[in-house]
Parts: C-alpha cells; structure tokens; sequence
C-alpha cells in the first residue's frame, strides 16, 4: 500500500490576516522517516511532513506560534516533535504521548525540553490507558506545569470526560469533543461538553470542524465552535490539526484559516482565541 498523503502540498495564501502572535494550537509533524521511524503497529504510513513543512505553511498564513502534539504514528518516541520545538526558537512548544507510568525524570526532561502537556486517546481505533491511571499521572504533573490533553470518542464525554474532572491540572479537549455536529447543539454529548467547560479546570479545542461535519464550509461544525467560543471565550484554542491524519478528506488549510472570523465574529474573540488564550496557558517565551 502506498504511503498516505494527508495534506495538501502547494497550499494557498488566506483571504485573512491572524493578528500577531498567533497560534495554531495542534498540529503534528511526520518524519522524515529516515530520521524519525514510523511506529510499529501504526495505524497507517503517512508521506513525510516534516517541521520545514510545517514552519512554511505557517509562514504563509500568517501563524507565529504553535503547539505540536506526538502523533500515535510515531508512537511514543517523542523525539520528532522534541526537534521540532529545538527549531522552533521558541515559538514552537509541544505536547508528549508517555505511557501513564512515565518515570518522573522522563517527565522533568519533556518539561524542560518544550513539552507543555501529555496526551491520552480513548479511541477504538487507538490503544487506551484506563482513566484512573491517568488521574494518578496528573498528580505528577502537577509540580512541572504539565496539563492533560484527552482525544475522546463523543460519547466518552460522559464518563471519561467526567472522569477527569478529578484531574490535579488542567485537562484540554480535542476537537471539541469529537461530537457529531450534524445533531446539533441540542444533543446530550455537546450539551455534557458544555457542562464539562462550566468547569474552569476544562479547556476546548475548537479544531477539526471539518472532521465534525461535512466538507464544504462545515457550517455546522463552525455553529458548534462558535457557541463554545462565545460561551467560554478565555478557555478555548484554536488548531489547524494538519497535517489532518485519519481524515476522510484533504482540507485546505487556507479555508480553515478563514472559518475563524465566522468562529469568533468579532476582534476581542479573536485576540483572545488565537493570542492571549494560548500565550497565558502554554506559557510562550
């Protein structure tokens, strides 16, 4: 089978500008596979994207500051996203993948190393780690400023989204919580995501509109970040998710890019999603 190219290779300049010092809170960075071998027991072999990749798409949209999250395609082996923070003089932070029993010295050098947060998927098509452990883990992270970042299947918000709210840190949701946005917001998962942010230990990331809805403008993806955007204005985060691993489709990043005037319609919501929100939170030098 041949390897899987995930995202588009000539992208486009946005019809709009991010202020400065924006961020694009959760990407992941491929290979090269020469230098950074792809885990066993993957689930798919993407074509390389590497972080010169990744930097010039940013550089072309506009986007100063990242978060890069360990893709499962690398497994554990945190290496490719530690070099890619190294080159990043500073604008580039990153978030591990660890098993639970992570020795507490392997966490301290992650910290050191650029890493703000470790993350955990509770996904069918990805090995899990029962919540308990995890909860243990987040007393270890408490004292190097580490977080929790948790990728759950929709229905999920209900017992391992509540789960966590014994969390010692703060607790990131990805892609708003995987809901499926055609059922709108009245239905029980988003309604419990919502109760899950009243919650100020909760943070939301209002990425993979175009994995929650349909292709096309993802109108109703873009609703459902909207309303978390205007509900908890200084607890949400943005992410592109390139280079889209596992997705039904290639998104255009560019057209991502300008969902967000639509996602929070005025320059305030703006600032704090895109800016202030992800400086305060991963600590940007």
């Amino acid at each position: 089978m041949p390897d899987i190219l995930t995202y588009d290779p000539e992208p486009r300049a946005a019809n709009f500008t991010p202020p400065p010092l924006s961020c694009d809170s959760h990407v992941h960075v491929f290979g090269p596979a020469a230098r950074f071998p792809y885990a066993q027991g993957r689930g798919f072999t993407p074509v390389d994207a590497p972080k010169e990749t990744l930097f010039a798409l940013h550089r072309l949209l506009g986007i100063e500051r990242c978060v890069i999250v360990q893709s499962a395609v690398h497994g554990m082996d945190n290496r490719v996203v530690e070099d890619a923070i190294a080159a990043g003089g500073g604008r580039y932070l990153g978030i591990a993948l660890a098993p639970a029993s992570v020795p507490d010295a392997e966490l301290a050098r992650l910290a050191a190393a650029g890493f703000r947060g470790v993350r955990f998927n509770f996904m069918a098509h990805l090995p899990g780690t029962p919540v308990d452990d995890v909860l243990a883990l987040s007393r270890r992270l408490a004292p190097l400023g580490m977080h929790l970042q948790v990728h759950f299947e929709s229905a999920l918000v209900h017992t391992v989204g509540a789960a966590l709210a014994a969390s010692a840190v703060p607790v990131v949701i990805d892609h708003m919580g995987r809901v499926d946005a055609a059922l709108g917001p009245d239905h029980a998962d988003f309604v419990a995501l919502c109760h899950l942010m009243a919650n100020p230990l909760f943070r939301v990331k209002v990425s993979g509109v175009d994995r929650i809805a349909t292709a096309g403008t993802y109108p109703q993806g873009v609703a459902l970040a909207r309303r978390l955007v205007e509900s908890f204005a200084d607890r949400c985060l943005w992410g592109s998710d390139w280079p889209h691993p596992n997705h039904t489709h290639v998104p255009d990043d560019a057209a991502l890019l300008e969902l967000l005037p639509e996602i929070a319609p005025d320059a305030g919501l703006r600032q704090r999603l895109l800016v202030d929100n992800p400086a305060r939170f991963y600590r940007f030098e």
